[in-house]
């Protein structure tokens, strides 16, 4: 199966399902010498695990790490880093009536139009629990970021139609986490987690967005052309489960202004010029220009609700189908640390390869 490797320096292969006996990633390409402190990794992959928060799932797993390689007194040591999670509470008799039955809007039907074959138990492959490898190795790589001085930070502005409205800014993780839907504002935040019980009452779903910002990446990652940052991190955040639009700075809000609204005047500074504004999000040429990375991602709602749909199975028959298993309402509040790690991903490659850009 194609598709499973991230990276071009700092590379990432994940593996394992949903309902199989562990997941876990291979990181290559990780320099050697870099401490890790075991227990914030730990403390990062908690943030996302199933049972996490009360607007989630009602699975529980607690996602221990297993380091099975690379590591030596705490520090990386240039070979692979492996690592698993096992699985423990998988409830696989709860998809038994999926075999032969496709979700509206799930990965069910495509899987089977590509191998003719799938893993029904919990989606397999293409379910959320395959993020908690993403999440571990993103830890990984925001260690060697902050070698760099750089902070990533992502919070819930939207759930369905309840919207913060800020302008995008990092906040801390403490700030973020204090809020179970993972909103810093309390009275927002409140708001938010009624909708999504709201929606659960009624055997439904709903999406929203995210917004991410990384601090203090210097001018100059990023490649021309066909690697260009935008391209790298939109590809990186939609490859995440139920992701469905990304936008950059102003984004689709940009698109009303006319370009001297727009554009991002240079001004002096104590450290030298930089723009003035951020209307591009910290991005300009495909490059980054020192300011902050600002992003916005877009999910959909969980396509696996309690309320009966109507499907067919492979015969073609109508079938009305009430789906079992375990699901969050709402993606949102668990998917803040898995974009969090995505961009960690990339930035971290994207810091390697500045690396080799240039003799000085």
């Amino acid at each position: 199966m194609a598709g499973n490797t991230f990276g071009t320096l700092f590379r990432l292969t994940t593996f394992g399902e949903s309902h199989g006996p562990a997941l876990g990633g291979v990181i290559d390409g990780c320099p050697a010498g870099l401490a890790l402190d075991f227990e914030a990794i730990q403390r990062g992959c908690d943030r996302r695990r199933p049972g996490s928060t009360a607007l989630g799932t009602a699975r529980s797993e607690a996602d221990r790490l297993e380091w099975l390689s690379g590591v030596y007194e705490g520090k990386s040591t240039g070979t692979p880093l492996a690592f698993l999670m096992r699985n423990a509470d998988a409830r696989s008799e709860d998809y038994a009536a999926l075999q032969d039955v496709w979700r509206p809007s799930h990965a069910d039907f495509t899987y089977d139009a590509k191998w003719g074959f799938r893993d029904p138990r919990g989606g397999g492959r293409a379910s959320a629990r395959e993020t908690a490898a993403r999440v571990a190795a993103g830890e990984v790589a925001r260690a060697l970021l902050h070698t760099a001085g750089v902070r990533i930070g992502a919070y819930v502005d939207r759930v369905a139609d309840v919207a913060w409205g800020a302008e995008p800014a990092w906040w801390a993780q403490e700030a973020v986490d204090a809020q179970p839907v993972r909103c810093p504002d309390p009275e927002v935040a409140a708001a938010m987690a009624a909708r999504i019980e709201r929606a659960r009452s009624e055997g439904d779903s709903v999406g929203g967005s995210i917004v991410v910002v990384a601090e203090g990446v210097p001018a100059g990652w990023g490649e021309p052309v066909f690697q260009k940052l935008e391209a790298l991190l939109g590809s990186a955040l939609l490859s995440i489960p139920a992701a469905k639009a990304v936008e950059f700075g102003s984004g689709f809000a940009g698109t009303y202004l006319g370009g001297r609204a727009h554009n991002d005047p240079f001004v002096s500074t104590a450290e030298g010029p930089r723009p003035g504004s951020n209307r591009s999000g910290g991005i300009q040429g495909g490059i980054s220009n020192g300011l902050p990375v600002v992003a916005r991602v877009g999910f959909k709602p969980v396509a696996t609700v309690a309320a009966p749909q109507q499907t067919v199975d492979r015969a073609g028959t109508p079938v009305e189908l009430s789906a079992g298993g375990r699901h969050d309402p709402c993606v949102l509040p668990r998917a803040v640390p898995i974009v969090e790690a995505m961009v960690a991903l990339v930035l971290a490659d994207t810091m390697l390869l500045q690396r080799a850009a240039r003799l000085a």
